[in-house]
């Protein structure tokens, strides 16, 4: 599903105009995005958690050159469902707890 595509169903199922609807999903992902930049994780009760993971220091080989080169220690955002969202996408029964 693309953008535009989550930006009509959702201006459809609320009668808002597509413009808004857009504004305020490009929104949303400029400020989960302002967030992850700034290191701070972004939770969404019930559908997950935008982190920012770590990724040591490793090294690479290519193969054909015989080299070896090291990639540096970096951050990489990153998407952890939550488990009500990974139980309905697997089809297991979910019991919503209050």
């Amino acid at each position: 599903m693309t953008k535009a595509e989550i930006v009509a169903q959702i201006a459809k199922k609320t009668g808002l105009d597509k413009d808004a609807v857009l504004t305020v999903v490009e929104q949303f992902m400029s400020n989960v995005k302002d967030s992850l930049v700034e290191g701070e994780a972004v939770y969404l009760r019930g559908f997950g958690s935008f982190i920012v993971k770590q990724r040591a220091t490793k090294t690479a080989r290519n193969i054909k050159e015989e080299k070896s080169l090291i990639i540096p220690a970096h951050n990489i955002p990153a998407f952890k469902p939550a488990k009500s969202f990974v139980a309905r996408v697997s089809g297991d029964v979910v019991v919503e707890e209050d």
